[in-house]
């Protein structure tokens, strides 16, 4: 960390050098006269000398075209840097850098976990049963550090995350537990409905082959199947969607809502 610190400190003195040198030396261009102006006074003479303007006229509108050009020639104010600001700028960069980092040598640790936080952990660790799903995955996931060939611990962080609203973490956890065990049918459904919330809602090819995984190891498997279902209606293969949905419509109760919408789903796609 005091490596990084110090880095920072010379990244800033020498963005300050930069900074001031492009002032010192750029240039500030100046725009040329306008060519509308100039146009203008020549048209002005030309209607004066064949009658078409009376003199006072001509006075009047040569002047205000006048105070157009010199407007429009007059050069821009240009800020220059002074042969000491570059010494003082790079001074307060370098002290600024020097403080921060000694005051990160008296009071910093370098290479110390957040104790707080991990104070917190064993604490959540005596009360599960109160834990919302973020503290729960935090507990686990130090279980799993501690423990990484543990199955049980994984599956379990993988449904914490995947509660908690981390659909990638809980991805993660849940491919760690199918290198262990890749017979997991429910480790396999728990994968692609991760993937699926990861994607907005969407079956990706990687859902899918999840699913297809754990219903072929677990035809029971009705989450999954739901999800095929769902796949195969998007491509607009209704026969392999009734395949997949009609053993999760005879296990859902004749008045649950949920069995007449998967029904009207099929009776629509034919």
């Amino acid at each position: 960390m005091i490596v990084f610190w110090t880095l920072a400190g010379l990244a800033a003195a020498l963005a300050g050098w930069l900074v001031l040198g492009a002032a010192r030396n750029g240039l500030v261009a100046v725009p040329a006269p306008s060519d509308t102006a100039a146009a203008e006074l020549a048209e002005l003479d030309r209607l004066r000398t064949r009658g078409l303007l009376d003199e006072d006229a001509y006075v009047g509108a040569r002047a205000e075209a006048g105070r157009r050009l010199l407007a429009d020639t007059a050069p821009e104010p240009v800020v220059r840097v002074g042969p000491r600001d570059r010494t003082v700028v790079l001074s307060g960069l370098v002290a600024t850098a020097a403080v921060a980092v000694g005051l990160y040598v008296l009071i910093g640790q370098p290479g110390l976990p957040d104790q707080v936080y991990e104070r917190r952990i064993d604490q959540w660790t005596t009360s599960p049963e109160t834990l919302d799903a973020g503290q729960m995955a935090a507990v686990l996931t130090r279980a799993v550090r501690r423990d990484p060939d543990n199955r049980t611990a994984l599956t379990m962080l993988g449904a914490a995350r995947f509660q908690a609203d981390d659909p990638i973490g809980a991805a993660s956890a849940f491919r760690r537990a199918l290198e262990i065990d890749p017979n997991d049918a429910q480790s396999w459904a728990r994968l692609g409905e991760s993937l699926v919330r990861a994607n907005e809602g969407t079956v990706g090819a990687d859902a899918e082959a999840a699913f297809v995984a754990a219903i072929r190891r677990d035809p029971d498997q009705l989450g999954a199947r739901f999800f095929l279902g769902r796949a195969a209606l998007d491509r607009g293969d209704g026969a392999r969607a009734r395949v997949m949905w009609e053993p999760l419509i005879a296990v859902l109760d004749p008045g649950d809502p949920r069995r007449a919408g998967l029904q009207a789903e099929l009776a629509a796609a034919g």
